[in-house]
C-alpha cells in the first residue's frame, strides 16, 4: 500500500526493510554482557504438557532472555537511572524520518585506559550526515556481514561511539539512535557509560523522549540515504524491550 508523504514522495508498506535480528533459542543467537543463550522451554507441570511434539494439545513455552544482551532492543534513559523508567512510555509516535549511514570505526587510544580501540568519531559522523537533519539515525558499522546475526560480543571489546558524537546528534535533531553494535559505550569503562549519560543528559536534564536501539543488522542491500523508520517495540514496562525497527524506502525523492 502506498502512503504519500507529500505530493511527490511516498512509501510502499508492502516493501518493508527489517533491520532487526530475530530472537532464537540456539547458540547462534547474538549475545553480549556474559549472558547465556536464550531459553525456550515448554511448561510441564501438574500433568500439563506444553508441547505438541511431546503429546500436548498446544505449544505453551516459557521464554527466558535478557533484552540488553540477546539481540535487537530499544532502551530509554531508565537504563541508567535510579528509578527504572519504562521504554513503553518513552515513545509517543512510531514513524520517523531517518538517515542510514555507514561508518568505519577509527583506531584511536581510548579515554579509559589509553589502549587502542575501534571508535566512531565525531568528524566522521558529521561527514556522513552531509548536513541532513532527521529524527532517527541508523548507523551501519564496517566491516558488515551476516556474522553480526550470530556473534557473541562478550569480552571482545567491540567498536563503540565517542561521547563527542552526542553533540552532532543534538545538532542534527536526532532523538532516536540505532546501531549494529552491542552498546554505544565501551564494553569495559569502569561503569562510566559516558555516552549514555550525555545522550540522555542524566542526571542534569533527563531526556525522556530519546531512545537508543542496539544490535540491529543493516544488510548491504540497504543503501545509505533517507528513509521512513517504523519502530515496533514490545510493550514491556521495563527500561528496555525487544524491538523490530523497519525501514521504508522513500520513492520520488
Amino acid at each position: 500500500m502506498k502512503f504519500y508523504l507529500n505530493k511527490m514522495e511516498f512509501i510502499d508498506t508492502n516493501l518493508p526493510l527489517d533491520i532487526s535480528i530475530p530472537l532464537s533459542n540456539t547458540s547462534e543467537n547474538p549475545r553480549a554482557w556474559h549472558v547465556d543463550p536464550p531459553v525456550f522451554e515448554p511448561v510441564m507441570e501438574n500433568g500439563f504438557v506444553g508441547s505438541v511434539a511431546k503429546g500436548g494439545r498446544v505449544n505453551f513455552r516459557n521464554i527466558f532472555f535478557n533484552p540488553h544482551g540477546h539481540g535487537t532492543h530499544t532502551e530509554c534513559l531508565g537504563h541508567i537511572t535510579t528509578e527504572v523508567f519504562s521504554v513503553n512510555n518513552s515513545m509517543k509516535s512510531y514513524f520517523f524520518k531517518a538517515e542510514v549511514i555507514t561508518l568505519e570505526p577509527s583506531i584511536q587510544l581510548n579515554d579509559y585506559d589509553q589502549k587502542e580501540d575501534r571508535i566512531i568519531l565525531k568528524e566522521d559522523l558529521i561527514q556522513a550526515l552531509k548536513g541532513k537533519n532527521c529524527e532517527a539515525l541508523v548507523l551501519r558499522s564496517l566491516p558488515n556481514d551476516n556474522s553480526k546475526n550470530q556473534l557473541n560480543y562478550t569480552q571482545t571489546n567491540p567498536a563503540y561511539m565517542h561521547v563527542d558524537c552526542v553533540d552532532v546528534l543534538n545538532q542534527f535533531g536526532i532523538k532516536h539512535l540505532l546501531l549494529d553494535l552491542p552498546s554505544v559505550d565501551r564494553e569495559e569503562d569502569g561503569g562510566e557509560l559516558v555516552f549514555h549519560h550525555a545522550f540522555w543528559q542524566v542526571p542534569e536534564n533527563p531526556q525522556f523522549d530519546k531512545t537508543i536501539t542496539e544490535l540491529i543488522y543493516v544488510n548491504d542491500s540497504i543503501l545509505d540515504g533517507s528513509y521512513i523508520l517504523e519502530m515496533q517495540i514490545a510493550p514491556f514496562e521495563n527500561d528496555a524491550s525487544p524491538s523490530r525497527p523497519v525501514l521504508y524506502e522513500i520513492f520520488g525523492q
